[in-house]
């Protein structure tokens, strides 16, 4: 077995779903009732302060489109700033005026006491240097239609036609904030103004694609204090690594053993014991299922072969599923894998045994071993034995099921690939009573980087390689998986800034590419 190191906690940025960010806003308002400013006074200085820096000089045009709740009340005080700011605002207000909230309803009446039009739709035949997307926010729970389908359309067109730029505030109308998912019709945004802390639905599925530029305003609260149950990872991950002593030797840095690659899939397991060489394990062992697999990797010598029983007698992390197919061995020997007190890495058709056979869940889910999962949506589906669909509807929800189902680590890959780990035995004891309690439920991350020229073969096989050879040094398992999954993605997107994708990129490729960005650390 390989020992984890005490790996450090890096201060990621605090992500909140809708239900923590209400209680976030409701602890902020008990503590200092008469908030002044209040936070969506803050909210509208924050974004009238990027729209200036999207506009770069006074007299500029605005069009402003406030909606029927808070995200408008937010677009009231930002237009109130920026007209004061000597800019050309076009208030636009799809909502009645005595159905506002509270605060929403003092913003309404700043822009009243301005004694500037208002208008109940956009004007035609006009043009502006900038729009912003004041319509709905995170409390958006159906699909947009009518009047508000026709305003984001316009939005839209607007700001496509012309070339400028649509800032969205808090998240693109039409986003679900909790989960990316299109409701309908969503703004396609430029750039995006958050308040407090991220939201998922910015960060995965298809919230990334509308949401342009991010930034995050958290509106004077203390961030310590948020109690933010999501955070979002970034290159302070690399911390996690740490540097090597000179007085070191191969057996300081583990051994991974690889085991998959049957019949027409011997490439899979050569990715990921190429991977967890490149990242520094000491040594590696393929274990192939084929029986006329060529027992060498002529790209790579300094990979060893055995037999898949005899490779179970080598000590050190195991990574089963690259290529290893569905077969009656393979299962068995799975079986094996999952019983013993190794680190297991479970990927590809590992994990579509598990999910075929109830006793093999029941044993993964018993391991006192650390086990980590790496599914994609498909694969997360059947583990959790439901439709894809499902899945991608709540990428946080289920990558946080499955991390509590199988009492492992586990990171949902996708489009913001979702990091979860279970919580404690207590809280899964009480979600089936449903009485969870906040602080023992799973907690999860969500990764920022790769891009769409990872959608290739083998790039799963190559992630979990870096994972295995993490492991195998010695990183603690959440650590180690945090950092694997962002180093792939940064790997990916410092090829794409290099001009060598997104188009062609192969797992070899960003293989190489993580090296480099490790080796930069030292």
């Amino acid at each position: 077995m390989s020992r984890a190191l005490p790996s450090p906690t890096p201060p990621y940025a605090p992500v909140l779903r809708s239900t923590a960010l209400r209680r976030v806003e409701a602890e902020a308002a008990s503590v200092q009732p008469a908030l002044r400013p209040s936070l969506m006074e803050r909210a509208g200085l924050a974004a009238a302060e990027t729209a200036r820096d999207l506009l770069g000089e006074r007299g500029r045009r605005v069009l402003v489109v406030a909606g029927p709740g808070n995200n408008g009340g937010d677009a009231f005080e930002a237009a109130v700033h920026l007209r004061n700011g000597f800019h050309r605002v076009t208030m636009v207000f799809a909502g009645a005026p005595e159905k506002l909230p509270a605060d929403a309803a003092e913003a309404f009446r700043k822009w009243q006491a301005t004694g500037a039009p208002l208008h109940g739709d956009i004007p035609d035949n006009e043009a502006w240097d900038l729009v912003i997307d004041g319509l709905f926010g995170v409390g958006l729970t159906r699909p947009l239609a009518g009047r508000h389908a026709d305003l984001v359309a316009r939005m839209n067109a607007i700001a496509a036609a012309a070339r400028i730029p649509l800032l969205a505030l808090d998240v693109p109308s039409g986003i679900a904030g909790d989960t990316g998912q299109i409701m309908g019709t969503a703004v396609h945004a430029t750039h995006t103004l958050t308040f407090i802390a991220h939201k998922p639905g910015l960060l995965t599925l298809d919230g990334p694609d509308y949401c342009g530029e991010v930034r995050c305003a958290d509106l004077g609260l203390d961030r310590a204090a948020l109690g933010a149950d999501g955070e979002l990872l970034s290159a302070d991950a690399l911390g996690a690594l740490r540097p090597r002593p000179r007085n070191f030797h191969k057996g300081n840095a583990g051994n991974v053993i690889v085991v998959g690659g049957a019949a027409g899939m011997a490439g899979a397991p050569l990715i990921a014991a190429r991977a967890a060489l490149r990242v520094g394990a000491g040594k590696v062992f393929v274990a192939p299922l084929a029986g006329e697999t060529p027992m060498l990797d002529p790209l790579q010598p300094e990979l060893m072969f055995r037999a898949p029983r005899s490779a179970l007698n080598e000590e050190g992390v195991a990574l089963a599923g690259p290529g290893m197919g569905r077969e009656k061995a393979a299962g068995a020997l799975l079986r094996k894998l999952v019983d013993s007190e190794r680190t297991l890495v479970l990927d590809a058709d590992a994990l579509n045994l598990i999910a075929a056979q109830k006793t093999l869940q029941a044993q993964v889910a018993k391991r006192k071993a650390p086990t980590l999962m790496t599914p994609h949506p498909a694969e997360a589906a059947r583990l959790l034995n439901i439709k894809t669909a499902a899945v991608q509807a709540d990428r946080v929800a289920s990558a946080c099921e499955l991390a509590d189902r199988y009492a492992s680590l586990v990171v949902l890959k996708g489009n913001g690939s979702v990091i979860a780990r279970p919580g404690s035995p207590t809280s899964r004891t009480a979600k089936a009573t449903r009485k969870a309690q906040p602080a023992d439920a799973p907690r999860w991350w969500i990764n920022p980087s790769g891009n769409p020229g990872m959608a290739s073969a083998g790039m799963g096989d190559g992630l979990g390689g870096l994972l295995a050879g993490l492991l195998a040094q010695g990183v603690a398992p959440l650590a180690a998986l945090q950092l694997a999954v962002w180093l792939h993605g940064a790997a990916a997107d410092e090829l794409c800034a290099a001009g060598k994708g997104p188009w062609g990129i192969t797992a070899s490729d960003v293989i190489g590419q993580a090296q480099l960005i490790l080796n930069r650390q030292r």
